[in-house]
Parts: structure tokens; sequence; C-alpha cells
């Protein structure tokens, strides 16, 4: 496998906190992931201390640009030198409607990741918000080391035999991470990247735009960021929305083959349920796990075309190509119906379909994620509790990741870690929790475990739906009431009972009517 494929898979595995869905068109109609100043000299604009001044929020993945309010809050690198080195927090204000009444409460939406910042996340989200955009502000903070917060970004910058061992493997892993340290570490304490530290940026920002409290939504990783907000700063919290929920408990790592198998299972099982499915691709499970044993033992060079250029290239598929397409797009039930009849396709013979969809997935997927960033949280946080499964040595995923984490944090500076860090979140603040039932990375089980300690929350689970759901069916509505209501138990939520299930392709043409 050439170095730089190796790289972007590691990535697609480390964003299982990702609150997005990667099988979007990469359409750009503005500068990728940038928040562009409008040209003219606009009067900058107040919000507390900060001064903002119009400007367009661009999404990297083909979701219509917003025009937005952008700001900068400058703070320190190294909270104990506040006279030393200063990250500049780029920030986003998407004013509430000025119609109507005007919430003193503003919205965070915290990204996902590690290493997605909020700027670029907004956009693919963001008719989620029209309904709490009538009475309340929502505010961008990039986390540091991400979007424009001082991003800390590597590439891969070579070539290497694909021939290369597990051990080989590791040890380029390692070199990665190194050469990535060595380069971010010229301007850049590492240590200073962390979930803790991003804690303490919102809540200077907090302070600097005025607001006594915060309502967080946190989507994937965003939800770690966000109760640990609640745990330091609960009397600045008014409510917290936790999308596709990573327990604080959770090490990023250990489930990550397991929760995989668990959604897959639910996913290829929907095709038993649909003769005209099971009648025409058969088991899309055990077609899957022959076609890995398949690529193990001797991956086909395939033409496929590329669906960026529409050049015809060539290259071997192989098995981390199917593992990868497998795992982000179980994300979403969308995406995962062509799963099975793509499967089918590759146990006949023909695999330019999975191989096409492969390089247009991990297409400039590395370069969109801040890997220096995830690193430095992950590094800090988790690995130490990070093992392996031996029960999942077979599985899709394998241990593979956990032994890459292990290698590349064994060179990574790590920061300080809160002693309580792991601790479930115990708090009177009113919670809303929401999980998709076929969720491959946050399943609703850890939703589940959260609730238990929050005395005001309530755990929504989605029939049909994937990963980041807070645009699901009526979701977008029941968010803004609790957000009005800061009481999640009483929401009605039947209206989520109409949500349907995706039925899987059984053809070229789609699925069955």
């Amino acid at each position: 496998m050439s170095r730089k494929t190796r790289i972007v898979v590691i990535v697609l595995f480390l964003i299982a906190f990702l609150g997005y869905r990667y099988y979007s068109a990469h359409k750009k109609d503005a500068p990728a992931g940038k928040a562009a100043v409008a040209a003219h000299d606009a009067a900058p604009r107040m919000l507390g201390s900060l001064a903002f001044k119009p400007c367009t929020l661009a999404s990297q993945f083909g979701a219509g640009s917003i025009e937005a309010q952008c700001g900068a809050l400058s703070v320190a690198e190294n909270p104990a030198l506040p006279a030393g080195r200063k990250i500049a927090l780029n920030i986003a204000w998407i004013p509430a409607d000025d119609k109507g009444e005007h919430a003193p409460d503003p919205v965070f939406l915290l990204a996902g990741g590690p290493g997605q910042a909020a700027t670029e996340s907004y956009p693919a989200v963001a008719p989620a918000f029209a309904e709490a955009l009538k009475k309340r502000d929502v505010i961008l903070v990039d986390q540091r080391g991400t979007g424009g917060s001082h991003p800390l970004a590597c590439k891969s910058d070579g070539e290497q035999d694909e021939s290369a061992d597990d051990a080989a493997s590791l040890r380029i892993a390692r070199e990665e991470a190194e050469k990535c340290r060595d380069r971010l570490a010229k301007d850049a304490d590492l240590r200073f990247y962390t979930t803790t530290d991003a804690v303490r940026d919102l809540d200077a920002v907090r302070k600097a735009i005025g607001a006594a409290q915060i309502n967080l939504i946190g989507i994937s990783y965003g939800t770690r960021v966000a109760q640990q907000y609640a745990m330091r700063y609960p009397a600045h919290t008014r409510t917290i929305t936790l999308d596709s929920v990573a327990p604080n408990a959770i090490y990023l790592g250990n489930d990550f083959a397991r929760n995989l198998e668990n959604a897959l299972a639910l996913q290829f099982g929907r095709c038993a349920k649909i003769p005209s499915c099971a009648k025409a691709l058969g088991d899309p499970r055990q077609r899957l796990d022959a076609l890995m044993a398949k690529l193990k033992a001797e991956p086909p060079t395939v033409t496929y075309r590329d669906a960026n250029t529409g050049e015809q290239k060539q290259e071997r598929l192989l098995p981390a190509h199917v593992a990868g397409l497998a795992r982000m797009y179980a994300y979403a039930p969308a995406a995962a119906a062509l799963l099975p009849l793509q499967i089918n396709e590759a146990s006949q013979g023909r695999y330019e379909g999975l191989m096409a969809l492969s390089k247009l997935l991990t297409s400039g997927l590395a370069e969109q994620m801040a890997y220096g960033m995830q690193l430095s949280v992950i590094c800090t946080e988790d690995v130490d509790g990070v093992r392996g499964d031996p029960s999942m040595s077979t599985s899709l995923l394998g241990n593979a990741l956990v032994d890459i984490l292990i290698a590349q944090c064994a060179v990574w500076p790590k920061g300080a870690r809160p002693a309580d860090f792991h601790q479930p979140l115990t708090t009177p603040v009113p919670a809303l929790l929401i999980s998709g039932e076929l969720d491959p990375v946050t399943p609703p089980s850890y939703a589940d475990s959260v609730v238990k300690t929050l005395r005001k929350g309530r755990a929504l689970t989605l029939r049909g739906q994937g990963h980041n759901v807070i645009g699901a069916g009526c979701m977008p509505k029941l968010f803004a009431q609790f957000l009005e209501t800061a009481d999640a138990k009483a929401l009605d939520a039947k209206c989520l009972d109409k949500l349907a299930y995706t039925p899987p392709f059984t053809d070229f043409n789609g699925w069955d009517p």
C-alpha cells in the first residue's frame, strides 16, 4: 500500500467521531472550508467586546454557502504563559432573525473529528438550525488546531512499496507522525491542543460576547467537548444537545471494530427482510467476508474511472479500500444502501464500482482533517486506555487501528488530562441526547449509558438513521423546542415515528418501490 494510501486509511478510521457524511459530492461554490470575509469595507458589528465583519462560510462537501459575521479572539496557547505565543480563534456568528424575540443565550455548535472546524461543518447542518435562529444567535468557534484557528494539518510526502508487512506499516505510521510533529512543532506547542484547552477557549469566547449562559450542541466528537464544558462550567451551561454521543468513559479506538460489526449486521440484515433483495443479492455479509479473504490473498488490479477527473486509472483493490468504504458508508443509510449491490458485483469479478467509490471517498480527505490536532487530542486523552480486542482480530477493521495509535502516540507530545476526564457527566443541566439506530460509531447504547447520570436528560433513538441525526425528520423542530423550554422530557417525539428505513439497492436503478 502506498504511504499516502496508508495515511488516508488511518484518517478514515480516526474520524469515527466526525459528525459528517462523506459520501456527499465535492462540488465547491467557494474556497473549501474557508470563511471568506467580504471584500468591501464594512463597519464592524459588535457582539460583546468582539468585532465582526461580513463573511461567507463555504462547505467542503457541497452544501450551500452561509452568510455570517466573522471575527477572532486571541488566547494564550499555554495558559500558564499568558504573555507567550497566542492563538487567534476563528469565530463566526450567525445572528438570529431580527424580526422576532432575541434570546440572550446563543447556541454554540461543536464540530466532530477530532480535527474538523465548526465554521466548515456548519453549512452542511445549517437547515437544522433554521427554527433555532428565529430567537437565538449561533456561534461557531474553530477549535484550536482546526480551520482558521492555527490549524495543525499535515500531508503525506511520498510513496512506499505496497508489499510492506504489518511491522513495516507500523514503522511508516510512526515515521509519518514524527515528521508531522517536527514540522508543526516549529510554531506550535502540541501539548496544548486538547479538548481541555478547547473548553477553556469556549468559555473565553462566552465571556467576550457577553453571554451569561450558552446552549451547546455537539456532534460526535463534539459531544465530548460539550460534556467536558458542562462538567467544568455548569453555571454557564443552559442546555446541552448531544448528537451521536461519545461518552466521557470511552477511550477512542477501543470499540470501533465491534460497533461497525453490529451496525453492518443491522444494515445488511435489512436485505434478508426484503425478498427481492435476498433473492438478488444473497447474504451481503457472507459475500463481504469472501471478498475480503480474496483481496487479502490476491488483490486484483482494477481499471476504473476517476470520478473527479473522468480519467481511466489502474490500481490494486486492497482490503483497506473496502474496509474504509464500508465503514464510512455505514455512517449514512442512504449511502450504505449501495454496499450490498457493490459487494455482489465484486463477488462476480466486477470491482470497478468499489474502487471508484473508495477513491472518491478518500480523495483529498486527509487534507481536509487537522491530523496533528487529532493526535494531540487522542494521544493525551485516549491512548493510555486503548486496548486490542482479540475477539475482533478477524473483524472487518481488526485491531490495526489500536496498533497504529499506540505507535504514533509513542512519539507525539502529550498534554495534561484532568483526573476526572473520563468520569461520567453528572449534572442537572438539561440534556437532549439523540442517536441513530444504525450508527456504526456511536451506537444508541452510548447515549443510554450517558443519560443515566443526567437528572434532566432524555435520550432519543431515531429509527433507521446512522451517524449525525440532528437534521433527520422532525428533529430540527424538536431541537428548537428543547432550546425554548430547556425540558427534554416534555418533548412530544411521536413525530420521529414517521422515520423510515432506506431499502438496499437491488440493481443500479435503485431499490424496489
